[in-house]
């Protein structure tokens, strides 16, 4: 099956939508965000035409307040490509949330189940004082994860106090991956300044399709402040400035800066993991 990845506004939706009509096939979503259907907009989830000219798989199909792990994501991909194959149509991953990936091709970490007391210690400190404690208990994990990483760090130290062990050692026996025998891997790999306007480009496309419209009916929900459709890509920033916290264009440009660093680090996470990739950045037309 053909997996697609690449940093956010690289153009994945347009080259999946091209695949799928040259080979017939099923577009399967890996993106975390885009799981949501309270964010079509925000996400920029595929349109209604373009969902009726090929088939999409797991794009809007969580409400706001669940929680979609990599493991549960991966249960739902195997089961879209399963039915991918038996009409005869061709299995296409598209998205870039990188654990989704790892989840599907390589398999999950055997992590055995985290007490509910361990998991309410460890989630009532603040990110600094996580951050210390991992450092102390787990500086393997400490040292690959960013400082600013809450819900990484959060799941490192409770992994390593509940287990007495690192994370990294559960993550040496992974089971239940495709293999990526089974797969045929490309990325989009575009140079950083056309990343950035790319980004910038699509943000203000989103105002004004109706992203602010979009992100005060989230707030209606009154969902936990931690969901995680509450913490996708601009969704804090225009909510700041729904709730007179910033102007507009303050806002925009906070969201502009988050947007870039994910697509740093997405890049560099894709290169980390999946070097042998073919980079297509110049064998297709994207535009």
């Amino acid at each position: 099956m053909i997996v697609l990845t690449g940093p956010t506004a690289g153009g994945k939706s347009a080259l999946a939508l091209q695949l799928a009509a040259r080979v017939g096939g099923v577009i399967i979503n890996a993106d975390a965000s885009q799981m949501y259907r309270d964010l079509a907009i925000v996400t920029a989830r595929p349109s209604l035409a373009e969902e009726a000219a090929v088939p999409h798989r797991l794009y809007g199909v969580l409400a706001g307040d669940d929680v979609c792990s990599a493991a549960r994501w991966a249960e739902m991909a195997k089961a879209a490509i399963a039915a991918a194959r038996r009409d005869g149509l061709h299995p296409i991953i598209v998205g870039g949330t990188g654990l989704y990936l790892a989840a599907l091709i390589n398999g999950l970490a055997p992590v055995p189940a985290i007490p509910d007391d361990v998991r309410s210690a460890v989630r009532s400190l603040d990110t600094a004082a996580a951050r210390a404690a991992l450092e102390a208990e787990d500086p393997q994990a400490a040292a690959r994860l960013m400082p600013a990483d809450r819900q990484r760090t959060l799941r490192a130290l409770e992994v390593v106090r509940a287990t007495g062990r690192p994370l990294a050692h559960w993550q040496q026996h992974r089971e239940g991956g495709l293999g990526e025998a089974a797969v045929q891997g490309f990325v989009i790999d575009r140079p950083r300044p056309e990343l950035n306007a790319r980004a910038e480009t699509r943000l203000m496309a989103m105002l004004a399709a109706g992203a602010l419209d979009e992100v005060a009916a989230l707030l209606a929900l009154h969902l936990p402040a931690d969901a995680p459709v509450m913490k996708a890509l601009a969704v804090p920033q225009l909510a700041a400035h729904l709730a007179g916290e910033a102007p507009l264009a303050e806002a925009m440009a906070q969201a502009l800066i988050v947007t870039r660093q994910y697509q740093k680090r997405q890049q560099t996470w894709m290169r980390n993991q999946f070097p042998d990739w073919q980079r297509i950045d110049k064998l297709f037309n994207l535009q």
